[in-house]
């Protein structure tokens, strides 16, 4: 008996110490996700090399005929000018440097018809430009430029001069309207020479205006002034005689106005319609020179609109064709006589082909 009393106290006993003890959580097993390399492609990039300034430019080769002037007969070839004669022209302009470009002009005249009324000889015009960069901290430009020119009229007159020119179109209108492209101030020394080594020359000082603006619906305006105090070597007839002079001040203006409107465009293949006219030139005389020597001033003033067919038949390879007419004072330009006007018909045709 004693016995089964032990044990059951001895079981209450380890009952009551166990339910006494602190409950302990059951271990929490955490498991780890793999860990995933993934490789990523890597990219090298190698410096790209700038490329460098290449000599580009472009060549135009044209050939133009001037036709028959309007109502003209032998008795009225005092006013109708130059005519039934051709042109070829080539021109063109090579950048060499970022800073050096070189232009050239040359055109040949030669008679079409046995009249001998037109014109003949060869007229050459070189120029070469330095770009010297802008002016300090301005947004001046300023490029020197030397002109080479001999004429082919019958005075053999040739002529070199260099200009200093001074760009402040980036001052001026740039809006939807007008967008000024060329507003230089130049000034400039030029020394023209007959075909003798003799004293029949002329000095010239002065500062010339070029100016080119950009204006709605294809048209543009140019407007340049050529401001020269001559100095000769040979003494000038001046006012039907009565001044005889060694120097002489002269004012020369030119205004043009074009427009270019598309008519036809088809792939490669465009017709435009083309308009220029203006003055060209007008021009003053300190003393009398024009008219017989009894004008101050003289002037032409003329208009051309034509058609032209365009082909552009690679991206740097363009051919085109002309036709049209115009309408000048020809040969009376002194301004209290000039009042007899005539169309003149012409056509051109040529390729310019850009490098």
């Amino acid at each position: 008996m004693k016995k089964s009393l032990l044990l059951v106290g001895a079981f209450l006993t380890v009952a009551a110490m166990a339910q006494a003890k602190e409950v302990v959580p059951a271990p929490v097993v955490v498991t780890e996700a793999p860990v995933q390399i993934v490789e990523k492609e890597v990219i090298v990039y190698r410096d790209r090399v700038p490329v460098g300034f290449r000599p580009n430019g472009y060549v135009d080769l044209q050939y133009r005929w001037y036709g028959e002037t309007e109502n003209k007969t032998a008795a009225e070839n005092d006013w109708a000018g130059a005519t039934k004669y051709g042109r070829t022209q080539l021109m063109g302009k090579i950048n060499m440097t970022e800073n050096q470009s070189f232009e050239y002009r040359i055109r040949n005249y030669g008679n079409v018809s046995n009249e001998k009324l037109g014109k003949d000889g060869t007229d050459t015009r070189l120029r070469y430009f330095y770009n010297h960069g802008n002016l300090g901290d301005s947004n001046v430009n300023f490029t020197s430029r030397i002109h080479y020119r001999d004429r082919e009229d019958t005075t053999g007159n040739q002529e070199a001069e260099y200009q200093a020119r001074f760009n402040f179109a980036e001052y001026l209108f740039n809006n939807d309207f007008v967008k000024t492209t060329n507003f230089v101030v130049a000034p400039k020394y030029k020394y023209v020479w007959g075909s003798g080594n003799n004293d029949n020359y002329d000095n010239q000082i002065g500062a010339d205006l070029y100016t080119y603006f950009e204006l709605p619906w294809g048209f543009s305006f140019e407007f340049n002034m050529y401001n020269t105090q001559h100095f000769y070597g040979r003494d000038q007839v001046f006012n039907r005689g009565d001044k005889i002079k060694d120097k002489n001040f002269t004012i020369d203006v030119e205004a043009y106005i074009y427009n270019t409107t598309n008519l036809y465009t088809n792939g490669d293949v465009t017709i435009d319609f083309n308009f220029e006219g203006g003055y060209d030139d007008y021009s003053w005389s300190q003393y009398k020179k024009y008219g017989a020597l009894d004008q101050k001033q003289d002037y032409e003033l003329y208009a051309l609109p034509y058609i032209q067919v365009n082909y552009q038949a690679t991206p740097s390879f363009k051919v085109y064709a002309a036709a049209g007419a115009e309408y000048r004072n020809w040969e009376i330009t002194a301004k209290s006589n000039a009042k007899d006007w005539r169309w003149q018909p012409t056509v051109f045709a040529g390729f310019r082909a850009s490098f």
